[in-house]
């Protein structure tokens, strides 16, 4: 049983401005992102991390930052090019109201795995190489959970995957700008624990046992950071 932790980057200088800023280089965290990755780096606490993997763009790298500097013993970290931000081509570093405005911004929204970004990718080929990120962070060897940090769409469409959802449908999923998510999975099944939490402090979940008891009624909840 393995516990994946998603994290989405924190606000960034893009995010403020309201750019789609996909993969253009130098996009670094704002005021408020920065903060959002040391308030970060508390809720994350005494976490048990075996493994971390991040996107290559810098704003993932700073979000975990904080974090990490906190950390006697440092888990393992790779750059996974994987995780990388979508492939938005043409679309990229233009404002997201001009955007909306665009005729294929309808596809995005309500059959978003029939788009391709002109001279970028498809929103299903994305989904895939996530799901292969995912699918390596599983089969890495020792214990305690691992922490893939990315970016909104692309942990939209791990978790889209996760619950059995058609990509279509991956816009009722929302996922925050320094958002935990939570995956505990048992082989190739897997239960969300939680989503889009931008407050909570997670390392009681995080370093609970396991999650997969009969859930009749539920669950049974967090006693004393155990799972009873």
């Amino acid at each position: 049983m393995t516990k994946i932790v998603l994290i989405r980057h924190a606000h960034s200088v893009a995010n403020h401005k309201g750019i789609l800023a996909g993969r253009a280089p130098g996009v670094l965290l704002s005021a408020k992102g920065e903060e959002e990755a040391h308030n970060l780096a508390q809720r994350l606490g005494a976490s048990a991390i075996s493994h971390i993997r991040i996107s290559p763009m810098e704003r993932c790298a700073q979000t975990l930052d904080p974090w990490i500097a906190c950390q006697k013993r440092r888990p393992s970290i790779e750059i996974d090019e994987d995780l990388s931000e979508v492939d938005y081509g043409a679309w990229e570093g233009k404002k997201l109201a001009l955007l909306s405005k665009n005729k294929l911004w309808k596809i995005v929204q309500n059959t978003p795995s029939q788009m391709y970004f002109p001279e970028g990718e498809g929103l299903a080929a994305m989904q895939a190489r996530a799901m292969h990120a995912l699918s390596r962070a599983l089969a890495l060897k020792g214990t305690g959970a691992r922490i893939l940090v990315s970016h909104g769409d692309v942990i939209k469409s791990i978790v889209a995957s996760t619950l059995g959802m058609h990509l279509d449908h991956f816009q009722k999923i929302v996922i925050d700008p320094a958002s935990v998510t939570i995956l505990d999975f048992n082989g190739n099944d897997a239960r969300i624990l939680l989503l889009n939490d931008s407050r909570a402090v997670v390392d009681e979940i995080i370093n609970s046992g396991s999650h997969w008891k009969t859930l009749l009624g539920g669950g049974a909840g967090l006693i004393k950071g155990k799972n009873k």
